[in-house]
């Protein structure tokens, strides 16, 4: 842990980063890999990420293979509300399927605080990655309230979130109950986490950008804080990302953000000074390039590496996941190319 403390991404993510920006990317474990596809031949999702020997594995071969500068760990958004007894599947192709949406206050009963013995596989595969990864970090993540909350109540994945939105808007005594009872799980959950041994977290706000600035700011900011302000307690760096949310980074840095993720629509020389003195950021490769010709893809990195400078730390990532389409030979090449810019 201490070696992974003096990494490139602790660094980077402090303001003080080294000769070059450290890179990671989103859904690095598996997704694109022939190796995760062949260890997760007929297993499903969920029963992967309550396997401690799985979890440890599939984080690593991304590590393995691409040598890049910080391990995520595998797992999925929904895992601590299936811990606790919510009824969720994630159906291939489709994504997380809820068997009860929530739509009332007496639906609001399932939502349990987590404990550590509901996620003990999850404790159990950290400590061992931290012995596996040594000097590199790994980096724990959880998924934000609002995206949580969007799942629950629209039963699944949605285009335009009309449910949601209709009951943040017009049940909000209903609404915040149900945000502050998912933000004390995804910080809980973090908590699990941070006290198994990761060196930094990631909450996971996909959703977010279906949202005006006025309603992220009065509807969400609130209970992103709650998940991420108490953690600071560990003095690890705690990175907030969503996609489509340019219109209010520097709100999402307030949610307790040290570092910034910032999807593909807004330049990091732009997203830095949107989140204003000493901002941090992580980013913001369109993942859609990695399918482009190397020299169009490699003119994109080196401007997206550029442009990091104006912050006062870079974290390469993407803008978004891999695509499961993308050789991993050329995540393999970006990394390179990266560690190269000086």
């Amino acid at each position: 842990m201490a070696a992974a403390a003096d990494s490139l991404l602790i660094r980077a993510a402090s303001g003080h980063p080294g000769g070059y920006p450290p890179v990671w990317f989103m859904r690095q474990a598996g997704r694109s890999l022939p190796e995760y596809r062949e260890l997760r031949a007929g297993i499903a999702m969920l029963d992967a990420c309550r396997d401690p020997a799985m979890i440890t594995e599939i984080t690593l071969q991304p590590v393995r293979r691409h040598g890049v500068d910080a391990a995520i760990l595998f797992s999925d958004i929904v895992v601590p509300l299936v811990a606790i007894g919510v009824g969720i599947d994630i159906v291939p192709g489709v994504g997380p399927v809820v068997e009860h949406p929530i739509r009332t206050t007496a639906d609001l009963d399932v939502l349990r605080e987590i404990e550590p013995a509901d996620v003990s596989y999850v404790s159990q595969a950290v400590r061992a990655l931290v012995g596996e990864l040594g000097g590199t970090p790994l980096i724990g993540f959880a998924g934000a309230p609002f995206t949580l909350a969007s799942y629950l109540i629209e039963g699944g994945p949605s285009r335009d979130h009309a449910r949601t939105k209709a009951l943040m808007h017009g049940q909000p005594v209903l609404w915040g109950a149900l945000l502050n009872r998912l933000a004390v799980i995804a910080r809980e959950f973090l908590r699990i986490q941070l006290e198994a041994g990761v060196a930094a977290v990631q909450l996971f706000d996909s959703w977010a950008g279906a949202l005006s600035r006025a309603d992220y700011e009065r509807y969400v900011l609130p209970h992103s804080r709650t998940v991420l302000e108490p953690l600071a307690e560990f003095a690890v760096p705690r990175i907030h990302f969503g996609v489509g949310t340019g219109e209010f980074l520097d709100l999402i840095h307030r949610a307790g953000a040290d570092v910034v993720g910032v999807d593909w629509r807004v330049g990091l020389d732009e997203a830095a000074r949107r989140i204003g003195p000493g901002a941090v950021v992580q980013g913001n490769l369109d993942p859609a390039l990695l399918l482009a010709d190397w020299p169009v893809l490699e003119a994109e990195v080196r401007r997206i590496v550029i442009e990091g400078r104006s912050a006062a730390g870079h974290v390469f990532n993407l803008g978004h996941g891999v695509l499961p389409d993308t050789d991993p030979d050329v995540l393999s090449r970006v990394v390179d190319l990266v560690h190269s810019l000086s």
